[in-house]
């Protein structure tokens, strides 16, 4: 199946180093990629059918350092849906004013539920049907635009009939939080001050964070497997729902 990485911070943050590692293991999930940046109510999105081991995409990613205080990012074996540009992860839609990212590793089993006109999906994936559906029941679930609790709450209450229907590990933000919902694997670590070293577990590159940081940085990041070795990542429970902001966990 696919992999995710995720970022959450307090301040904007280059996530190149976690990127590296993730796009390692794209040797396997080699059917595209897609890495998406929030900018304030801004965002930079850039996906590719193309592995992100050879994209020339990924390559001017990498050589691009985009600071972001969130970021979603997704390496493609494809399940449902062929190979194509529409079909790459992180996926884009618009609501209350801000755009949402969403991107999903697993795979959902005869689910087609019926949508309306404002929330369709373009290509031909599970994970963009379940995106739009996400993004239906939202709407109808809140008069205005609600805060990140209730958001949060809403998503524990629609998240499990996605969950039923097979694999559902997600990754989501409209750029103020980052959710993480766990199925089967998904981690996450935190760092903060003080900072240490720390080695990417699947390449030999080592980032000491202590000399790039400030006291008061903080960040929390999300990936399907640990991407370092060293560092105390925990697991998230199937059917668990992590919420980040400003680095840190949201109680």
């Amino acid at each position: 199946m696919c992999q995710l990485l995720g970022m959450n911070a307090n301040t904007p943050t280059d996530v190149m180093f976690s990127f590296t590692g993730l796009a390692t293991r794209a040797d396997e999930h080699k059917d595209g990629f897609g890495i998406a940046f929030f900018e304030d109510r801004g965002l930079r999105l850039f996906i590719d059918p193309e592995s992100a081991r050879h994209s020339p995409v990924a390559e001017m990613v990498r050589r691009y350092p985009i600071k972001s205080r969130n970021v979603i990012a997704h390496i493609r074996k494809a399940t449902q849906g062929h190979v194509a540009l529409e079909n790459c992860h992180p996926f884009m839609r618009e609501l209350w004013g801000r755009y949402w990212v969403f991107a999903h590793n697993g795979d959902l089993k005869s689910f087609q539920p019926r949508l309306h006109g404002a929330f369709r999906p373009v290509g031909g994936t599970d994970s963009e049907r379940a995106f739009c559906w996400l993004m239906q029941e939202l709407a109808k679930s809140h008069a205005g635009v609600p805060g990140i609790d209730e958001l949060s709450n809403t998503l524990r209450d629609l998240l499990p009939v996605l969950h039923a229907h097979g694999t559902f590990n997600l990754l989501l933000s409209n750029g103020q939080a980052l959710w993480a919902h766990g199925s089967t694997k998904l981690y996450w670590l935190q760092r903060q001050h003080p900072f240490r070293p720390a080695t990417l577990a699947d390449e030999d590159l080592s980032v000491d964070f202590g000399a790039l940081t400030q006291p008061s940085d903080r960040v929390a990041v999300v990936a399907t497997q640990p991407l370092t070795t060293g560092e105390p990542w925990q697991a998230i429970a199937p059917g668990e729902l992590k919420v980040f902001v400003d680095g840190t966990v949201h109680a």
